[in-house]
């Protein structure tokens, strides 16, 4: 049988370069272990190459992460080429990407989120009913550009961090309790990870995220049966609310008196040593190689 060849496509110009060609050199390794050929592209600059041959390819690998990557963008690039590619479509992409849309597809099936508050650059200032509020722009991932504000005096300096990514902006509750994530990989949820950052981060920021050693990742959770069932099915609901395929990563906040609040859901998750999803798949019996080779086959299966 012939190899399969596969465009992989990682770096792009969102503030999430780093992460993503970081994501991609790990793909990059798993699929050559596993004997596809791999030819790495890096958008936008290298899109016009990629379209001029794209019948080299059977496949596109997407680790690019936000704007211009996970919004639906690069999805609908791919579409227009008929090359097939893992995760979300156009739809989905852009529904996931939005927070402030999230929200409201959460709240349509029965999820329960924190009370939030969208703020358009220039618009006029609202009234803000609760603190500590969380600040962060609208439509980017990894934390970027994200403060835990305490109260009032803190907020400007927050808005201004938040609208050097982009003009909307999200004032959400801050919730406090445990922060959880589920990852979804072919329509069924993976163990629960609890996320613990470390000292000096209240909260999973990019820092956290990101630098090996900051924050301490429990896999499966140490929770109730029951508890872990129920965040289950709220990732797979999450999953299926914005209408994403293959596989997803959903956050959450689990209170004191066991309320889950979802805060938003990743559609290409974070690839690199330090990512979740890996983790809960190694804990599900997946290795790296078998994770990477599995979301092939999805991606081949959609278009078959």
């Amino acid at each position: 049988m012939a190899k399969k060849r596969v465009a992989l496509l990682c770096g792009g110009p969102s503030a999430e370069r780093e992460v993503s060609l970081k994501g991609g050199a790990a793909v990059k390794k798993a699929l050559l272990a596993r004997g596809y050929e791999v030819e790495v592209f890096d958008p936008p600059g290298d899109l016009p190459k990629l379209a001029s041959r794209v019948k080299e390819f059977d496949l596109a690998f997407l680790v690019l992460h936000g704007p211009g990557g996970e919004d639906g963008t690069i999805q609908g690039f791919l579409d227009s080429l008929g090359l097939p590619y893992q995760g979300a479509g156009v739809l989905g992409s852009a529904l996931a990407m939005d927070k402030a849309l999230s929200k409201i597809l959460y709240r349509e099936c029965g999820l329960k989120v924190p009370r939030a508050i969208l703020l358009e650059k220039g618009s006029p200032f609202p009234e803000i009913p609760f603190y500590p509020l969380v600040v962060k722009p609208a439509s980017q991932g990894s934390s970027v550009g994200i403060s835990l504000v305490k109260g009032e005096e803190e907020l400007a300096a927050a808005l201004e961090e938040a609208f050097r990514f982009e003009e909307r902006v999200l004032l959400e509750e801050y919730i406090s309790g445990r922060e959880l994530t589920v990852g979804i990989l072919g329509e069924e949820p993976l163990p629960v990870v609890e996320i613990i950052p470390g000292e000096g981060h209240t909260f999973f920021d990019y820092q956290a995220k990101y630098v090996p050693g900051l924050t301490k990742e429990v896999c499966p959770a140490p929770l109730p049966a029951e508890i872990s069932a129920r965040v289950q099915e709220k990732a797979l609901l999450a999953h299926k609310a914005l209408k994403l395929r293959h596989y997803s990563r959903t956050d959450f906040i689990l209170s004191a008196d066991g309320e889950i609040f979802v805060l938003e859901t990743n559609t290409i998750p974070g690839m690199t040593e330090t990512s979740l999803l890996p983790l809960a798949a190694r804990v599900a019996g997946l290795s790296f190689e078998d994770l990477v080779e599995r979301l092939v086959h999805l991606a081949l299966a959609s278009c078959s």
